[in-house]
């Protein structure tokens, strides 16, 4: 099971983004059937609050709409550290990372590609959990193809197919 921690630094609550982030974290961690149990934390900001994380991190002075800070080492869905080491004493879960989520751009990038908000939403969220699980998508080809595939393959389990 994963364990999702929200936390926002948006003025307003969006109680169906958070829902809907939540369950699109369960169900890219549910797709790999891991034998243990995880946390990540979730923050959801504006175009503003990640600009200035992708600056101070990246030092890539620009707005973007996910951002994930892996914790452990993963390959494809494949853990490859030590279960003993690397879970929390106290809870027996593995802390995955940290993702933050532009809820402002997400919208916009909604309406740009023709696609309900949720299902962006949703996207990142999925996205950005195969990064923390050893994903990538640096080249064209193989790694970017594997990643699309497993981010459809969950979105599709959510009724949030693409749109053709």
């Amino acid at each position: 099971m994963l364990e999702v921690t929200l936390y926002s630094e948006l003025e307003a609550e969006h109680p169906q983004e958070r829902q809907l982030i939540t369950q699109a974290a369960q169900a890219a961690f549910a797709l790999f059937d891991f034998p243990f149990d995880a946390g990540v934390d979730v923050t959801l900001v504006d175009d503003e609050g990640i600009r200035a994380v992708n600056r101070d991190i990246r030092q890539i002075d620009r707005a973007t709409d996910v951002l994930s800070f892996p914790m452990l080492e993963f390959s494809e869905g494949q853990y490859g550290g030590s279960l003993e080491q690397d879970r929390d004493p106290d809870t027996g879960r593995l802390f995955l990372g940290d993702v933050l989520i532009s809820l402002e751009r997400a919208r916009a990038q909604a309406q740009e590609y023709g696609h309900s908000a949720e299902r962006e939403c949703a996207y990142l969220t999925v996205h950005s959990m195969l990064h923390l699980l050893g994903y990538d998508h640096m080249d064209e080809g193989p790694q970017k193809a594997a990643m699309r595939a497993r981010e459809e393959e969950v979105l599709a389990s959510m009724g949030l197919k693409r749109e053709e």
